[in-house]
């Protein structure tokens, strides 16, 4: 059996669902936002009725242990391709699988859409996520500045 099967056999994907709401705020405070319970159940409502989105949870017997979320980037520049906005796993459940099946999943997503890469960005300082993020299989492909800009009333 190849190392981490076992553990990833006990570990299942499903799409998230508006009642994992309690779950996801509690991973997305580990990836540093706070984000309160009605902001964030709109966010999942709308992310759940976009059909461009996909939103996913990796569970076992114990509960929710990891969180992703993925959206197609249609461009003018490039082939449309899948883009994952975040991918969190629980500090208590890494090294398990969850992490390789939820980007999995996303992968399956992507070919069933016909779209042929998947991008991500992943922080500097966040050197286990790019290491984890090489050991499957990406490699990093530019290096960038991300530019906000406010607006008014939001």
């Amino acid at each position: 059996m190849a190392p981490g099967t076992e553990r990833e056999a006990a570990v299942k994907v499903r799409v998230l669902r508006p009642d994992d709401l309690p779950a996801a705020a509690d991973l997305l405070r580990q990836l540093g936002y706070a984000v309160p319970a009605r902001e964030l159940a709109d966010r999942i409502g709308r992310v759940l009725a976009s059909g461009a989105h996909y939103a996913a949870v990796a569970e076992d017997g114990a509960g929710v242990r990891g969180l992703v979320h993925a959206y197609e980037r249609p461009a003018l520049e490039k082939p449309s391709e899948a883009v994952v906005q975040a991918l969190v796993v629980d500090g208590r459940a890494r090294h398990a699988g969850a992490g390789r099946l939820l980007m999995a999943a996303v992968e399956e997503w992507a070919r069933a859409r016909g779209l042929a890469r998947v991008a991500l960005h992943t922080r500097i300082d966040r050197e286990d996520a790019r290491a984890f993020y090489e050991r499957i299989g990406y490699s990093r492909a530019a290096t960038s500045h991300l530019m906000s800009k406010p607006l008014d009333g939001t």
